[in-house]
C-alpha cells in the first residue's frame, strides 16, 4: 500500500540504501539520489510528499536547497538531515521553512516517526484546506442566497467588501427573508471562517435572562446561579456573533452591549473579572431601529454603532424575479432531503407563486414548497397543490379608497423608511416595472390578448410591447370572445 512518496536526498550510498528499504518497508515509495542537481530534476518531474535532505551534498548548500523548494511550486514537505549537530544548521533549517531536523547518527524508529508526523501533517493541512473551500462554496453568495436580481447583486457586492473586515454590521430586512444566512455567508468567508458563529435570538429569550446569555454569570449571581455559565461572547470568542432581532433588548441592557462594542471588555453577572470580547459583531432586526431611536425604545449611540455597515434584505414581493430560480433550489433540496421526487411546478402554478404577496417571504415559500411536496400526488405541482392566504377584505376596502397616486406615495414612504441609510440604486426602474407589468397584463386582458389594440391604448409602438412583454415575462392568453 503506497503510504505516499518520499525522496530521500544524500551523498552516501549506504545510507540511501538503508533508508530506502526501511521506507518501502512501511509502505513508502521511495526515490533516492545523491547530488542537490538531482535532486531539483526529482522535485521537477515528481510530486513527492517528504523529502528527506542532507544539509552538506558535494555541489550544493542543503539550506541552499530547502530555500529553493520552499520558494518554488513543490509543496514537498522537507526534514533536513546533518551530522553537524550545530544550533547553525538548526536554526537555518527551520527558519528556510524545513517540518524538522534530525542528526547523525539516527535511529531508523526516530526517522519512520518523523516522517510519518510529515505525512500526518500534509493530511491534516490538505483536509483543512478543502474544508475551507467545501465551506467557502457552500456559502458562496447566489449558492445559498439565491437571487439575481438587482436588489440582490447589491446585497452580493456588499457582502464581497465587508467579509474581509472587522467592521459590525447591521443586516435589515423582514421576517424570512434570509438575514442569518447572510449573515453566516459573511462568517464562512472571512478570516475567522473556522471560528465559531454564535448566533441568539434576543427576542427568544426572556429579559431577566438575556444578559445572563450574552455575558455569562458566576455561580451565586443571583438566585438560581448555581454554577458558573459561560456567555455566548466567551462562545463566540474569536469568532462571530449574530445578535438575531437586536431591537428587542431591553434599554439597560443596550448600554452594557454598548460598552462592549466600544471597549471591547466585559465582565460575568455578578463577576469581576474583565474579559476581552475578541468577537465580530453581525445584528439583524425586522424593525424600523431609527423609528424606535425616537421613541426612546433603543440607544441612538448603539444604534450608530451597530450600523458601521447596513445591509438591506429586500422582502421577495420586491424581487419576484427571483422566485422561479427559488423554486427550482427548493425543489431539489426538498427532493434531496425527504426522498421524494417533485419534478417541478404547472405554468399555472408558476404564475401562482410569482403573484402572491409572500407575507413571511422566502421561508414562507420553502414551507409552502415542502407541504405541496410532500401532499402531492404526482411529480408536477399544480395550483391545487397550494393553499395560499389571501390578504383580509378591509385591506382592499382601505386601497380603494385612495387614489393611485396616494398608494404610490405611501409605498415609496415606507419603502424608503425601511432603507434609511442604504444606498439602493436602479430604484426608477424598480417602481416603473411594478407598475409597467399590471398595466400592461390589464390592458391586454381587456383586449383579449389583442397586441395592436393595446399598444394603442398604451400609446406606445407595438415592437415596445413586445419588448415589454418578453424583458416582465408576461404570460400571453387568447380570451374568447
Amino acid at each position: 500500500m503506497n503510504q505516499g512518496k518520499v525522496l530521500v536526498v544524500d551523498d552516501e550510498d549506504s545510507l540511501r540504501r538503508v533508508l530506502q528499504k526501511v521506507l518501502e518497508d512501511e509502505g513508502y515509495w521511495v526515490q533516492t539520489v545523491g547530488t542537490g542537481d538531482l535532486a531539483r530534476i526529482a522535485l521537477a518531474e515528481t510530486q513527492f510528499d517528504v523529502s528527506l535532505m542532507d544539509i552538506k551534498l558535494p555541489d550544493t548548500d542543503g539550506l541552499t536547497l530547502l530555500k529553493e523548494v520552499k520558494e518554488g511550486s513543490s509543496d514537498t514537505t522537507v526534514i533536513v538531515m546533518t551530522a553537524q549537530n550545530t544550533m547553525r544548521n538548526a536554526i537555518g533549517a527551520m527558519k528556510n521553512g524545513a517540518f524538522d531536523y534530525i542528526t547523525k547518527p539516527f535511529d531508523l524508529d526516530e526517522v519512520l516517526v518523523l516522517v510519518k508526523r510529515a505525512m500526518d501533517s500534509r493530511k491534516f493541512t490538505r483536509d483543512f484546506l478543502e474544508l475551507k473551500e467545501e465551506v467557502k462554496k457552500r456559502f458562496e453568495p447566489g449558492v445559498n442566497i439565491i437571487g439575481t436580481s438587482a436588489n440582490m447583486q447589491k446585497v452580493y457586492k456588499t457582502i464581497g467588501q465587508v467579509v474581509d473586515t472587522q467592521a459590525t454590521i447591521l443586516i435589515q430586512g423582514e421576517s424570512g427573508t434570509g438575514k442569518e444566512l447572510v449573515a453566516k455567508t459573511i462568517h464562512y468567508n472571512s478570516p475567522r471562517w473556522n471560528q465559531p458563529f454564535v448566533a441568539i435570538n434576543c427576542a427568544a429569550i426572556p429579559r431577566d435572562l438575556l444578559e445572563s446569555e450574552l455575558f455569562g454569570h458566576e455561580k451565586g449571581a443571583f438566585t438560581g446561579a448555581l454554577e458558573r455559565r459561560i456567555g455566548k461572547f466567551e462562545l463566540a470568542e474569536g469568532g462571530t456573533l449574530f445578535l438575531d432581532e437586536v431591537g428587542d433588548i431591553p434599554v439597560e441592557l443596550q448600554t452594557k452591549l454598548l460598552r462592549v462594542l466600544q471597549d471591547r471588555e466585559y465582565s460575568r453577572v455578578g463577576g469581576r473579572e474583565v474579559l476581552t470580547a475578541n468577537v465580530r459583531i453581525l445584528a439583524a432586526t425586522n424593525q424600523d431601529l431609527e423609528k424606535a431611536v425616537k421613541e426612546k425604545r433603543f440607544r441612538e449611540d448603539l444604534y450608530f454603532r451597530l450600523k458601521v455597515i447596513p445591509i438591506y434584505l429586500p422582502p421577495l414581493r420586491e424581487r419576484r424575479g427571483d422566485i422561479a430560480l427559488l423554486i427550482s433550489y427548493f425543489i431539489d433540496k426538498i427532493n434531496r432531503e425527504m426522498g421524494i421526487q417533485i419534478s417541478g411546478v404547472s405554468p399555472d402554478a408558476q404564475k401562482l407563486l410569482e403573484e402572491h404577496t409572500w407575507p413571511g417571504n422566502v421561508r414562507e415559500l420553502e414551507n409552502t414548497l415542502i407541504r405541496a411536496a410532500v401532499l402531492s400526488s404526482g411529480p408536477i405541482l399544480f395550483p391545487k397543490d397550494f393553499s395560499l392566504q389571501n390578504k383580509p377584505a378591509a385591506t382592499t376596502l382601505e386601497v380603494e379608497q385612495l387614489s393611485l397616486e396616494e398608494i404610490i406615495r405611501h409605498k415609496l414612504e415606507d419603502y424608503f423608511r425601511r432603507t434609511e441609510g442604504v444606498d439602493v440604486d436602479n430604484l426608477y426602474s424598480l417602481v416603473i416595472e411594478r407598475i409597467e407589468r399590471p398595466l400592461i397584463e390589464l390592458t391586454l386582458k381587456k383586449t383579449r390578448g389583442n397586441q395592436i389594440r393595446a399598444a394603442q391604448i398604451l400609446g406606445i409602438n407595438r415592437n415596445t410591447l413586445r419588448k415589454k412583454i418578453t424583458d416582465l415575462r408576461i404570460e400571453l392568453k387568447k380570451e374568447s370572445s
